[in-house]
Parts: structure tokens; sequence; C-alpha cells
């Protein structure tokens, strides 16, 4: 388990919500490995409770006593994603412990700007659809930071490698709703 770092005082405004302020911090340490990782998964506890529950995790963590610097959500990356399994079977697997208030996942994909959509050709299988945007000069790499917590909320945060610089990162709640959906999907019992 590793914690992230607090946002920097350059991070997100004094107005963020706990979960954007967890998202940004999950996107700045990700930032830091560079690009090229694989997919991530990351618990996010409340950080309050956690002080008093497990005062020793806590320690290890580096969480602030008083909590004058420690933000309201702590992010705990998880273990490595099972090699070669697929993104959806494996969240289909994951059941959060109730400390557990929300989690977040940090993925790379190649996207198509809107425009270049509509020259998809017809019927490709997923693995010749991956090839074929691969292969388009106007692909984008994008880095995708996704959390939702247990009571229905949701924030992303996306980088593009090309503007790879943390005030050119996008944030919005609708912004990945497909993986939104699938990590929302780990809380139902």
């Amino acid at each position: 388990m590793l914690s992230m770092p607090n946002v920097s005082p350059s991070g997100p405004p004094m107005a963020a919500s706990p979960l954007t302020v967890a998202v940004l911090e999950i996107d700045e340490y990700i930032s830091k490995l560079g690009w090229d990782q694989p997919a991530r998964l990351f618990a996010l506890v409340d950080t309050a409770r956690l002080r008093v529950q497990e005062p020793g995790l806590a320690a290890q963590l580096g969480l602030d006593d008083d909590g004058s610097k420690s933000a309201a959500l702590t992010p705990i990356e998880q273990e490595e994603l099972p090699a070669g399994t697929a993104l959806d079977e494996f969240l289909a697997t994951i059941a959060w412990p109730d400390a557990v208030v929300g989690c977040a996942m940090t993925v790379e994909r190649l996207m198509l700007p809107p425009s270049a959509e509509a020259s998809v050709p017809d019927g490709l299988n997923e693995k010749r659809l991956t090839e074929w945007v691969a292969e388009h000069p106007d692909r984008q790499e994008v880095r995708m930071t996704v959390a939702v917590l247990r009571d229905g909320a949701r924030e992303s945060a996306v980088r593009l490698r090309e503007k790879d610089s943390a005030s050119e990162v996008l944030t919005g709640a609708g912004l990945v709703p497909g993986l939104a959906e699938a990590l929302a999907a780990t809380f139902e019992s």
C-alpha cells in the first residue's frame, strides 16, 4: 500500500471538493512516474477516520496528526492489477471493506478527436479497432484518473500526453462515464 503526498500549494483551488482534491492528488502522483504506466487502483479512505481507527498506519503514511495539512480523503494504492486480465473482468472481482469510502483508477488510452470518429471503418473487431486507432495520425495519448464514492459522487481528471502539465489537466464528473460506472459497481453488494 502506498499513500500519495498531499497536493502541492499550486494544486487545486481551495473550493475544490475532497473528491476533486483526491483525483488531482492521484494524477500528480502518477505524472511523476511518467507515461506508459499500467492501470492502477486506489482505495479512498476518510483521513480523519483513518487517524482515529488506524493511528499506526496513518503515521506510516505521513498523515498530519492535527489534520491541518491533510486532505479529507487519503488515496491508498492497491496491489498491481493481474497481468493479462481485462479491466472490466478485474473490476468485477473487487469488493471493498466498509472503511473504504471510495475508489479511483488511472488508465492510459489512445483517443481520437470527434472529427476522426466518423472515419472509423465499419465491421472492425476490438483488436483491429485498437490497431486502427494506434495508427491514426490524429490519435492522442491520454491518462484518465476516475474516482467514485459510495454515495455516488464522481470526479475525473484527464491529462493529454502532448500537454503534460498540471495546469492543462481537465476535470469533471462526467468525463469518463464508462470507467466511473465500472468503479461504482465495485460498491454494489
